[in-house]
């Protein structure tokens, strides 16, 4: 009898990946197999984007070619559908701040009530991270800040790219 690996798929706009969602997706693989980092081709949140979903996924692949356990796809549609369709047993997603907190607990429900088996875990970012999200790097690079701290290098060298074709 072959036992069925444990599989986690992790969803988000990921625009652009952040060292605490990298921390967040690491972490994760000390309770399953394998981890699927999911870019949403849609989101339920209205948000501007800064990288086209092709780019945030060659970010996210170039972010995690060390891993051989996360494999890094996009996904439209219901989560739960696509999380059903990959044989994910979780949805894992990131808790800064108590204020993320009733967004993704009602979100959770929700997944809980589309398909009851679905579990969704929730996991806090290493403290030097609990402060960061994409948004706040996006507006930061937007006016030439300074966010090494905060993304890994292929993520800064896409930053700098955009920022230099602007000031161009």
């Amino acid at each position: 009898m072959s036992v069925r690996p444990i599989v986690a798929v992790y969803p988000g706009s990921f625009d652009p990946v952040t060292l605490g969602h990298e921390d967040v997706a690491r972490r994760t693989l000390c309770f399953c197999d394998r981890l699927i980092v999911a870019v949403a081709e849609s989101s339920s949140q209205t948000k501007k984007t800064m990288f086209s979903v092709s780019e945030r996924l060659e970010l996210m692949k170039a972010v995690f070619a060390g891993q051989p356990r996360i494999t890094c796809v996009s996904f439209t549609g219901l989560l739960v559908h696509f999380a059903e369709q990959a044989g994910a047993r979780f949805i894992i997603r990131g808790l800064r701040a108590v204020s993320d907190f009733e967004y993704e607990f009602q979100m959770a429900q929700m997944n809980r009530e589309l398909r009851g088996d679905m579990e969704t875990l929730f996991l806090a970012p290493e403290v030097e991270h609990s402060f960061l999200s994409a948004s706040l790097v996006r507006e930061v690079a937007s006016m030439g800040g300074d966010v090494s701290r905060f993304v890994s290098a292929p993520v800064l060298d896409r930053l700098r790219g955009l920022s230099n074709s602007r000031a161009e």
